[in-house]
């Protein structure tokens, strides 16, 4: 399955899944949620903004590649601002995202596809991102994967 790695931008990979959840929404049975859930999913919203944007916005400082496709064209490890608390901020920052969006479904399934997307990212995305950091950075990004999470 190597020939995944790196293929799907994980915005689309996230809009498939979010697709997915809308699709199985209307052939599943949906749970209406409390009030106070629906208060705690505008936390969640702005919790994904909030990762996505600022890993993206920390990549353009260090003027370093965006893009997941080519990890191995990175000219600098960013280890500051939210990449103290996650490798991988602008995923975390999906998986929020589609937390409200299955939240906002009431589909019991959506909160299953949200764990597909944590799976298939993880494998063919993050793991060859890895591997390209570890060939670029050696040592300074085996120290720190060491040290931060990949999630949270």
């Amino acid at each position: 399955m190597k020939f995944l790695e790196n293929k799907i931008p994980p915005p689309l990979v996230a809009l498939l899944i979010a697709v997915a959840m809308w699709g199985l929404s209307n052939f599943t049975a949906t749970v209406a949620l409390p009030a106070t859930v629906y208060s705690m999913v505008t936390g969640f919203v702005l919790a994904g903004v909030f990762f996505a944007l600022s890993g993206a916005i920390s990549f353009r400082l260090a003027k370093t590649t965006v893009n997941p496709l080519k990890p191995d064209t990175a000219s600098s490890l960013v280890t500051s601002g939210v990449y103290q608390f996650t490798r991988n901020p602008m995923y975390v920052g999906f998986v929020a995202l589609l937390f409200v969006w299955a939240s906002h479904l009431g589909s019991a399934w959506g909160i299953a596809l949200i764990a597909l997307y944590i799976v298939y990212i993880q494998r063919f995305q993050i793991v060859p991102e890895e591997r390209a950091l570890v060939a670029i950075f050696k040592v300074e990004f085996s120290d720190y994967k060491a040290k931060v999470s990949p999630w949270l």
